[in-house]
């Protein structure tokens, strides 16, 4: 058995399936699969596989996925949790504009998992304390203004945790809020596909 022996192949639709786009790939000397509720998901946990197959990573034989991934978040995570951690370990081997896209994406992802409470920030000011500060590493330990210290106070008190993604409700209600802007327009159908492409969906089970 070779650990670092990886194939992915291509999405394989299965239309009467709950979860009809499936990821299949060789790994560890067994054929594997895992499958999604949406194309975009799948998507971006082929891409994942893919180049970790492409940096040479170990592939665990119990999971078939690269042992580095074995880490996943704790029963009482949060997503804002798992999301600044995700960034965290993201950032250092990310461009410029890959850094900026990812604090995009999660700045407008984040909002959409959150409870319902009363006092919620004004879309524009969550927005900015995350991409300013909690979604930025080299930022985050500066001097928080207090608009922005009050909206990520309430982000972490109001963010679901994280197992909640397994219900396709929520994820629904995620990847729905990707698909409009600010000011209440949707964005181009390539921003879209380029803000999923970045989630850290991939560690939640189907």
């Amino acid at each position: 058995m070779n650990v670092f022996d990886v194939r992915v192949y291509a999405i394989r639709r299965r239309a009467d399936r709950r979860r009809p786009f499936e990821v299949r790939w060789h790994a560890a000397g067994r054929a594997r699969s895992r499958s999604f509720i949406t194309r975009g998901l799948a998507d971006s946990y082929r891409a994942e596989l893919v180049r970790a197959a492409r940096k040479g990573l170990e592939f665990d034989p119990a999971t078939g996925e690269p042992t580095l991934w074995a880490t996943s978040p704790g029963p009482g995570t949060t997503w804002y949790e798992h999301a600044v951690a995700y960034i965290d370990m993201k950032w250092p081997r990310l461009a410029l504009h890959s850094r900026a896209s990812m604090a995009d994406a999660l700045a407008t992802l984040t909002p959409a998992l959150t409870k319902p409470t009363a006092r919620r920030p004004p879309a524009h000011s969550l927005r900015a304390a995350m991409y300013g500060h909690a979604f930025s590493p080299q930022r985050r330990s500066g001097a928080v203004d207090p608009a922005a210290a009050k909206a990520l106070a309430w982000l972490k008190r109001a963010s679901l945790p994280i197992q909640h993604l397994g219900d396709s409700r929520v994820l629904r209600q995620a990847l729905d809020a990707l698909a409009v802007r600010l000011d209440g327009e949707p964005p181009a159908p390539n921003t879209i596909a380029r803000k999923r492409a970045v989630l850290p969906l991939r560690p939640h089970p189907p």
